[in-house]
């Protein structure tokens, strides 16, 4: 039969990255496309271990239903090391566990947006966001992405042009995806102050907070709120294990119990199993210093692909220099059309992420491309690199 597919879903496209996924199963592919964990980052052995003591001694909780907030224990874990460590959550604040740190994404949304509402982000921006957005029925709406942040100026452009219809201002502050910068201070105060001006929600999605190999903490939005109108979200994803699917959410109670009636609808609760091995890690192991060695991990691998880039990219050619997180953002010089230089690069099995994904309008085009480093190896990134440099290079002549 021919299916009459919804209005809001008719239009939405697959993800460009979950796409590029299916082509790296081909020999001798180099992965700068994906946005994964190193392998070697999951403490697999503890999970082994934590897993066979949970199926020991609590194997009928963990198999079992169980409530929408989370499972208790990781809970008040959660509340306690984002208080500690980001100074996030207060008195009237409460914390909900999710599937992933998108989930608590798109349950705000569906809280707060009808359709036809408008989100306003940072252009290029985290593409399972805005999809989040579109699958709502809300509008994301694009505002240019400046060194050290979303351009303030601009922003407070669009909060007066969308008006009543601005519900959401979302953004990523530290090692942002796609573009591996970090908001300064002076804007995420600014951002606080223009969400207050216009009475609007600022989502704060922060999965790679804790990836900081370089330079100084900057405090986060969320400890500046003073009036309950910041959304923090955050995941394990980066830190303990991708496929576990275990993200938080925290916001203002009263927000917190819509979320949870969202959630209800999605999936009724998060996976139990994956919540009892964070909890459990938490509890018997250093998550700090387990952090701490991702971080020497990711630190090397940053300075390998940006000497490599150094020394084999064209000068023409700019990208971002990260202190944290998992990616760089390269612009390409007009000479080159960034359609060409994907196809090139494909053919050579070197794959990286076109910037016309991370568009809030997807009809627009875009002269950058994001690169990965965590993901793959070190003698890929030396030989990818190369690559990319050999193709950039001809396509400057």
């Amino acid at each position: 039969m021919e299916y009459k597919i919804s209005d809001k879903m008719a239009a939405m496209k697959p993800s460009a990255i979950r796409e590029i996924f299916k082509s790296l199963g081909a020999p001798g592919a180099i992965a700068f496309s994906a946005g994964n964990p190193a392998p070697e980052s999951f403490p697999t052995e503890a999970i082994k271990k934590i897993s066979s003591d949970i199926f020991e001694s609590s194997a009928v909780t963990a198999l079992q239903y169980s409530v929408t907030e989370g499972y208790p224990k990781l809970r008040e874990l959660v509340k306690t090391r984002i208080k500690e460590k980001f100074n996030v959550g207060d008195a009237d604040d409460d914390t909900i566990i999710t599937s992933g740190g998108q989930q608590g994404i798109e349950l705000t949304c569906k809280a707060l947006c009808n359709p036809g509402d408008a989100v306003i982000c940072e252009n290029p921006s985290f593409i399972g966001a805005l999809n989040s957005f579109r699958s709502n029925g809300a509008r994301p709406v694009g505002v240019p992405l400046d060194d050290d942040g979303i351009n303030i100026e601009k922003l407070e452009e669009t909060l007066i042009a969308e008006g009543d219809k601005a519900k959401i201002i979302y953004v990523i502050p530290t090692f942002q995806n796609p573009a591996g910068i970090t908001t300064s201070l002076e804007k995420r105060k600014a951002i606080y102050e223009l969400a207050r001006k216009y009475d609007v929600v600022i989502i704060e999605d922060n999965p790679y907070g804790d990836l900081r190999f370089e330079g100084e903490d900057i405090p986060t939005i969320k400890s500046m709120d003073t009036d309950g109108r910041v959304v923090y979200c955050g995941s394990f994803s980066k830190i303990l294990s991708a496929g576990m699917r275990v993200g938080f959410t925290c916001a203002n109670t009263a927000l917190i119990q819509k979320i949870v009636v969202a959630k209800q609808v999605e999936d009724v609760h998060t996976n139990i199993f994956f919540q009892m091995v964070c909890a459990n890690y938490m509890e018997q192991y250093d998550l700090d210093a387990h952090i701490e060695k991702i971080r020497t991990l990711y630190r090397e691998k940053c300075h390998l692909m940006l000497g490599c880039m150094d020394k084999c990219f064209p000068k023409e050619v700019k990208y971002t220099r990260p202190q944290g997180g998992l990616f760089i953002w390269c612009t390409l010089p007009e000479k080159i059309k960034l359609s060409d230089f994907i196809k090139r690069a494909a053919e050579q099995k070197v794959f990286v992420v076109p910037g016309t994904a991370f568009n809030c309008d997807e009809a627009a085009d875009s002269d950058s491309f994001r690169l990965n480093y965590s993901t793959p190896c070190n003698e890929d990134i030396e030989r990818g690199i190369k690559i990319l440099g050999d193709i950039l290079s001809d396509m400057l002549k």
